[in-house]
């Protein structure tokens, strides 16, 4: 039995979320499928019924639960369709975010309660949109990774944690849909119905392992974090976007998907249903003269109407007949070092720093037991050592860390190995 099996089985065994002689998935033993414990609740979709719930959990207690079903690859952006809550005193409820668009109130009511979510990065956004924005968080999913466990999914987590398996099969449905079926309501329903045993859980392993003060900062950063920018020049990650090399080209990759992503916000659906990005790719390396020849191209084939054919065309005219002062520039990199396979050529002193940096986190990280990544991103590793501080000191590298974002914790972990890595190749 691994360690984080070990951890598993002592966790459900101390802390009553399943059988008390339940064993780890490998062990071939049946394991209970979870049961909704009140049934499924009915979909909010009304200003009345909202009201209620918002009274209901407001006289809750202890964290609430929460998660988000958006509908990615069907329609356009990131919003939420499904919006699910557990709170004890409460018990859990289900709200339809088309029917019930703003739900702050909700928010304001939760306001001073813990958020529980698993992966919040990915629904802070679509709840952030519909006014619902924790004021503290603990992050189910990036607890498991601190703690070791290999496999962090949220079913995963569930069944190796609490020895129960969730259903599966509706993740990746089109939540949109209306009325939403009642094996997605059920699936649905069953993603809160555990967050708060698997957080408690969670909650004292780190503390065993002496890294829930690491997971509190963790959890503090994600709730205070700002809302990311908008991207500059999305258009530039488009899929394939390495073979498109000269300027006219990359004019129609983006005119391409300029016009796909206006076609795809009108009609809200996924840009990747209006056009494929391999399709994009195809016409700008092509670079067409015709809707004919458009339309021998891979993507545009005979499913294509004629309307849709000339739309296209239109847009690689349009790119075709810029003046090169308009044309975009390749190769434009993100703010930062350059790729660290150039760094040889380019800097060789600085790739022996990245090197031995590497190194020197890999180790500290197995030693740890998480991931590389949390303990600190590579990101940062990559600007430490591509300008590193005059002065190689323990001050000097920590207060690097900390400019580049890294948490006290990571400072507190890595800064004595990413020193002795530093001074090696000095």
């Amino acid at each position: 039995m691994t360690d984080a099996q070990e951890t598993a089985a002592e966790l459900r065994n101390t802390t009553g979320g399943g059988p008390p002689d339940a064993e780890v998935p490998s062990d071939g033993l049946p394991i209970p499928l979870l049961e909704p414990r009140e049934g499924i609740p009915p979909v909010i979709a009304d200003e009345e019924s909202l009201a209620r719930v918002i009274a209901a959990f407001a006289a809750g207690t202890g964290p609430v639960a929460v998660d988000a079903e958006r509908a990615s690859g069907y329609r356009y952006g990131q919003r939420a369709y499904l919006v699910q809550l557990r709170r004890e005193g409460a018990g859990s409820a289900l709200i339809d975010p088309v029917g019930c668009p703003d739900l702050s109130a909700l928010g304001e009511a939760l306001s001073g309660t813990e958020w529980i979510l698993h992966a919040a990065t990915q629904d802070l956004p679509c709840l952030r949109e519909i006014g619902m924005v924790p004021g503290s968080l603990f992050d189910t999913e990036l607890a498991g990774r601190l703690a070791g466990f290999p496999r962090v999914g949220l079913g995963a987590m569930v069944e190796s944690v609490l020895g129960y398996a969730l259903e599966k099969g509706h993740s990746a449905v089109d939540w949109s849909t209306r009325p939403l079926p009642e094996p997605w309501l059920r699936y649905a329903a069953l993603d809160v119905e555990l967050l708060v045993d698997l957080r408690d859980a969670l909650e004292k392993e780190l503390e065993r392992q002496g890294k829930l003060e690491w997971a509190r900062q963790e959890f503090d950063a994600i709730a205070s974090a700002p809302p990311p920018p908008p991207r500059k020049d999305p258009w530039r990650r488009t899929s394939g976007m390495h073979k498109v090399r000269r300027r006219r080209q990359l004019a129609v990759v983006r005119e391409l998907w300029n016009t796909r992503d206006r076609i795809a916000q009108r009609r809200d659906v996924s840009p990747g249903k209006v056009l494929g990005d391999a399709a994009i790719v195809e016409a700008a390396l092509a670079l067409p003269v015709n809707v004919h020849a458009l339309s021998a191209l891979p993507g545009y084939g005979q499913r294509m109407g004629r309307r849709q054919l000339d739309q296209w065309m239109a847009a690689v005219d349009r790119a075709k007949a810029l003046p090169e002062n308009e044309l975009p520039l390749p190769g434009q990199s993100p703010a930062g070092p350059p790729p660290p396979r150039s760094w040889a050529d380019k800097d060789p002193a600085a790739a022996a720093r990245l090197a031995a940096a590497r190194t020197a986190v890999s180790a500290l990280a197995e030693r740890l037991r998480l991931p590389q990544e949390n303990l600190i991103t590579p990101d940062t590793v990559r600007r430490l050592c591509w300008e590193p501080p005059a002065r190689r000191t323990p001050e000097s590298v920590a207060e690097a860390l900390a400019a580049h974002g890294a948490r006290p914790w990571q400072i507190e972990q890595v800064t004595p190995v990413l020193v002795t890595a530093l001074a090696a190749t000095a």
